[in-house]
Protein backbone atom coordinates (compact mmCIF):
# COMPACT_ATOMS: atom_id res chain seq x y z
CA UNK A 1 0.00 0.00 0.00
CA UNK A 2 2.77 2.43 0.94
CA UNK A 3 4.58 1.56 -2.26
CA UNK A 4 1.48 2.40 -4.31
CA UNK A 5 1.22 5.80 -2.57
CA UNK A 6 4.89 6.54 -3.28
CA UNK A 7 4.43 5.57 -6.93
CA UNK A 8 1.32 7.75 -7.17
CA UNK A 9 3.15 10.72 -5.62
CA UNK A 10 6.04 10.15 -7.99
CA UNK A 11 3.62 10.13 -10.95
CA UNK A 12 2.04 13.40 -9.78
CA UNK A 13 5.47 15.01 -9.42
CA UNK A 14 6.43 13.79 -12.89
CA UNK A 15 3.21 15.17 -14.39
CA UNK A 16 3.75 18.52 -12.69
CA UNK A 17 7.32 18.62 -13.96
CA UNK A 18 6.22 17.80 -17.52
CA UNK A 19 3.48 20.46 -17.33
CA UNK A 20 5.95 23.03 -16.04
CA UNK A 21 8.49 22.24 -18.75
CA UNK A 22 5.78 22.34 -21.43
CA UNK A 23 4.67 25.79 -20.26
CA UNK A 24 8.26 27.02 -20.23
CA UNK A 25 9.04 25.68 -23.68
CA UNK A 26 5.77 26.90 -25.18
CA UNK A 27 6.45 30.35 -23.80
CA UNK A 28 10.00 30.24 -25.16
CA UNK A 29 8.63 29.31 -28.58
CA UNK A 30 6.30 32.32 -28.52
CA UNK A 31 9.15 34.60 -27.44
CA UNK A 32 11.40 33.23 -30.16
CA UNK A 33 8.69 33.71 -32.80
CA UNK A 34 8.03 37.24 -31.48
CA UNK A 35 11.74 38.10 -31.79
CA UNK A 36 12.02 36.47 -35.21
CA UNK A 37 8.97 38.21 -36.66
CA UNK A 38 9.71 41.50 -34.89
CA UNK A 39 13.10 41.61 -36.60
CA UNK A 40 11.49 41.01 -39.99
CA UNK A 41 9.28 44.11 -39.66
CA UNK A 42 10.09 47.82 -39.86
CA UNK A 43 8.65 50.44 -37.53
CA UNK A 44 6.32 52.68 -39.53
CA UNK A 45 7.08 55.89 -37.61
CA UNK A 46 9.62 56.87 -40.26
CA UNK A 47 12.74 56.08 -38.24
CA UNK A 48 13.80 53.30 -40.68
CA UNK A 49 14.57 50.97 -37.78
CA UNK A 50 13.59 47.38 -37.15
CA UNK A 51 10.35 47.18 -35.15
CA UNK A 52 11.89 45.68 -32.02
CA UNK A 53 14.80 48.11 -32.13
CA UNK A 54 12.83 51.36 -32.51
CA UNK A 55 14.00 53.51 -29.63
CA UNK A 56 12.10 56.74 -30.21
CA UNK A 57 10.64 58.24 -27.08
CA UNK A 58 6.87 58.39 -27.45
CA UNK A 59 6.81 56.46 -30.75
CA UNK A 60 3.16 56.04 -31.69
CA UNK A 61 3.71 53.08 -33.97
CA UNK A 62 6.16 50.70 -32.28
CA UNK A 63 4.05 49.91 -29.21
CA UNK A 64 0.88 49.44 -31.28
CA UNK A 65 2.68 47.24 -33.82
CA UNK A 66 4.26 45.13 -31.06
CA UNK A 67 0.79 44.63 -29.54
CA UNK A 68 -0.57 43.58 -32.96
CA UNK A 69 2.30 41.12 -33.31
CA UNK A 70 1.64 39.68 -29.86
CA UNK A 71 -2.09 39.39 -30.62
CA UNK A 72 -1.37 37.53 -33.86
CA UNK A 73 0.91 35.08 -32.07
CA UNK A 74 -1.61 34.54 -29.26
CA UNK A 75 -4.32 33.77 -31.84
CA UNK A 76 -2.06 31.02 -33.14
CA UNK A 77 -1.54 32.58 -36.58
CA UNK A 78 1.33 31.21 -38.64
CA UNK A 79 4.38 33.36 -39.30
CA UNK A 80 3.39 34.02 -42.90
CA UNK A 81 -0.16 34.96 -41.87
CA UNK A 82 1.13 37.44 -39.30
CA UNK A 83 3.49 39.00 -41.86
CA UNK A 84 0.70 39.15 -44.46
CA UNK A 85 -1.60 40.93 -42.01
CA UNK A 86 1.09 43.57 -41.47
CA UNK A 87 1.63 43.90 -45.23
CA UNK A 88 -2.10 44.36 -45.79
CA UNK A 89 -2.33 47.00 -43.09
CA UNK A 90 0.92 48.95 -43.67
CA UNK A 91 2.02 47.99 -47.19
CA UNK A 92 5.17 46.25 -48.44
CA UNK A 93 7.40 48.84 -46.79
CA UNK A 94 6.70 47.22 -43.41
CA UNK A 95 8.92 44.28 -44.39
CA UNK A 96 12.58 44.67 -43.45
CA UNK A 97 13.62 42.65 -46.51
CA UNK A 98 11.67 42.08 -49.71
CA UNK A 99 10.19 38.67 -50.25
CA UNK A 100 11.93 36.40 -52.73
CA UNK A 101 8.87 35.71 -54.86
CA UNK A 102 7.51 37.33 -57.99
CA UNK A 103 8.82 40.71 -59.07
CA UNK A 104 10.58 41.18 -55.71
CA UNK A 105 13.31 38.86 -56.98
CA UNK A 106 14.60 41.87 -58.89
CA UNK A 107 15.39 43.55 -55.56
CA UNK A 108 17.59 40.59 -54.68
CA UNK A 109 19.22 40.15 -58.10
CA UNK A 110 19.86 43.75 -59.19
CA UNK A 111 22.59 44.69 -56.66
CA UNK A 112 24.63 41.67 -57.73
CA UNK A 113 23.93 42.29 -61.42
CA UNK A 114 24.95 45.96 -61.18
CA UNK A 115 28.12 45.00 -59.29
CA UNK A 116 29.01 42.40 -61.94
CA UNK A 117 28.33 44.89 -64.77
CA UNK A 118 30.44 47.59 -63.08
CA UNK A 119 33.27 45.12 -62.52
CA UNK A 120 33.15 44.00 -66.17
CA UNK A 121 33.13 47.64 -67.37
CA UNK A 122 36.10 48.49 -65.15
CA UNK A 123 38.10 45.52 -66.41
CA UNK A 124 37.28 46.44 -70.02
CA UNK A 125 38.32 50.10 -69.50
CA UNK A 126 41.61 49.15 -67.82
CA UNK A 127 42.48 46.77 -70.66
CA UNK A 128 41.52 49.42 -73.21
CA UNK A 129 43.75 51.99 -71.53
CA UNK A 130 46.63 49.55 -71.29
CA UNK A 131 46.46 48.75 -75.01
CA UNK A 132 46.73 52.40 -76.10
CA UNK A 133 50.05 53.63 -77.45
CA UNK A 134 52.12 55.50 -74.92
CA UNK A 135 53.04 59.02 -75.95
CA UNK A 136 56.79 59.38 -76.51
CA UNK A 137 58.54 62.70 -76.01
CA UNK A 138 59.57 64.41 -79.23
CA UNK A 139 63.20 65.52 -79.31
CA UNK A 140 63.87 69.21 -79.83
CA UNK A 141 64.85 70.05 -83.40
CA UNK A 142 68.46 71.08 -83.93
CA UNK A 143 68.15 74.56 -85.47
CA UNK A 144 70.79 77.19 -85.72
CA UNK A 145 70.08 80.83 -84.89
CA UNK A 146 69.38 81.90 -88.48
CA UNK A 147 66.74 79.20 -89.04
CA UNK A 148 65.17 79.96 -85.66
CA UNK A 149 64.96 83.71 -86.46
CA UNK A 150 63.38 82.91 -89.83
CA UNK A 151 60.72 80.75 -88.15
CA UNK A 152 60.00 83.51 -85.61
CA UNK A 153 59.55 86.11 -88.39
CA UNK A 154 57.23 83.77 -90.26
CA UNK A 155 55.16 83.14 -87.06
CA UNK A 156 54.88 86.91 -86.45
CA UNK A 157 53.76 87.54 -90.01
CA UNK A 158 51.16 84.80 -89.90
CA UNK A 159 49.77 85.89 -86.55
CA UNK A 160 50.30 89.63 -87.25
CA UNK A 161 51.88 90.17 -83.89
Amino acid sequence: MKLEIKVAKLRVVQLLLVALLAMLFLGADTDARFNKLGHQLMCMCGCNQILLECNHVGCNYSERMRNELTAGLERGDSDSLVLQSFVQKYGNTVLAAPTSTGFNRVAWIMPFAVFAAALALTIWLVRLWQSRAVAQPVPHPKLDDAELDALRRKARQETEF
